[in-house]
């Protein structure tokens, strides 16, 4: 039978709108910052892809595109006009490549009184701070910020009194969930049915960040990707979460069935299309080797770390037990994954023994 594949929270399939749009970008082909009439034809299509992509963004601000979330994350993180950077414990590896001098806070729930207070006293500390949290985990699908959340407008608030700069990593909620009200956030658009190879930093005003010449207003160097970013708005225009073939309910009711023999993780409010699952006796590995053998294309957390041996370090900073961690995968759906997909996958990872 055809593969199952359930790794959308390492990359989704594109969505055949965006390969559509991508085939008109390379017609267009010219470098969008030459002078002649083939250059200004390829700066209309490029300038026409970033409205589009603020407008089903919602995103007022400005959109600065880039090669992905890496190097967004590493342009807010390096370039922003503050003094010191305040990353979450259960950022991606990507904060901490980009950071690796920034003070971690104990962030693994935002609504907990005493991770709050970590934060409050993380703020009052001298210098301008960048305050660094995820929207959406991507290895347990727990949901940090929450778009028009109270909790949500608070932290912000507390940051911005401080007289920091909030900064959102929305790779894994980007296309499915609002943007939510923060200074800077971070989108990936292969994590929704874009191409590899672009995503963008959104930012309220160009004037939070230091320039360092090249492209993008002088906000970020290298030729602009223009196909990719004809195919990022695309997708983006293909729907989100109410264009997938499952709904909500489906998706949690593949978690009240992988629950009948194993343990799912669950920390506070979860995304339905994320779900990190520990089998009751097997490896990790384990499981993904037979998985894999069985049809099922699944991880052990994010791509950039799931072939380590070593414990998930988010897994630990959200206080999972070693062993627990050593037996859990993660299963994540998005725009193409079928209701007769997660029956089919759901049979199989009970079967295991």
């Amino acid at each position: 039978r055809p593969r199952i594949y359930l790794d959308h929270a390492a990359t989704s399939p594109l969505r055949p709108e965006a390969k559509a749009a991508m085939g008109e970008g390379f017609a267009l082909w010219a470098n969008p910052s030459s002078p002649h009439a083939e250059g200004r034809r390829a700066k209309q299509a490029l300038e026409d892809a970033r409205a589009r992509v603020k407008a089903a963004l919602g995103w007022d601000g400005e959109v600065i595109f880039t090669s992905g979330a890496s190097e967004a994350l590493w342009i807010a993180l390096n370039r922003a006009k503050v003094d010191r950077r305040i990353v979450g414990a259960v950022e991606h590896d990507a904060v901490f490549r980009a950071a690796p001098d920034a003070e971690v806070v104990p962030i693994a729930d935002m609504m907990a009184e005493p991770e709050r207070k970590a934060l409050d006293m993380a703020l009052v500390k001298p210098g301008k701070a960048m305050v660094a949290i995820q929207s959406v985990n991507s290895e347990t699908g727990t949901e940090l910020i929450m778009p028009g959340g109270d909790h949500t407008q608070e932290i912000v608030d507390r940051v911005r009194e401080a007289g920091g700069l909030f900064l959102c990593d929305c790779s894994q909620s980007a296309g499915k969930r609002r943007i939510p009200d923060v200074d800077m956030a971070v989108v990936s658009a292969h994590k929704f049915g874009g191409p590899i190879g672009i995503g963008a930093l959104l930012v309220r005003d160009y004037a939070m960040l230091e320039p360092m010449g090249g492209h993008e207003r002088g906000y970020r160097q290298g030729t602009e990707n223009m196909p990719a970013a004809l195919g990022f708005a695309a997708a983006l225009e293909a729907g989100g979460q109410r264009s997938w073939a499952t709904d909500t309910l489906q998706r949690i009711d593949l978690r009240d069935r992988l629950r009948d023999v194993g343990e799912p993780l669950i920390f506070g409010p979860q995304r339905s299309y994320i779900c990190a699952v520990a089998h009751p006796t097997m490896s990790a590995q384990a499981q993904l080797i037979r998985l894999d053998s069985m049809g099922f294309a699944v991880s052990a957390g994010s791509a950039c770390s799931s072939g380590t041996l070593k414990k998930s370090r988010v897994l630990n900073a959200f206080g999972v037990p070693d062993d627990v961690a050593a037996r859990t995968i993660r299963v994540s759906m998005g725009w193409s994954t079928t209701p007769e997909e997660l029956e089919a996958f759901a049979e199989a990872w009970c079967s295991l023994s």
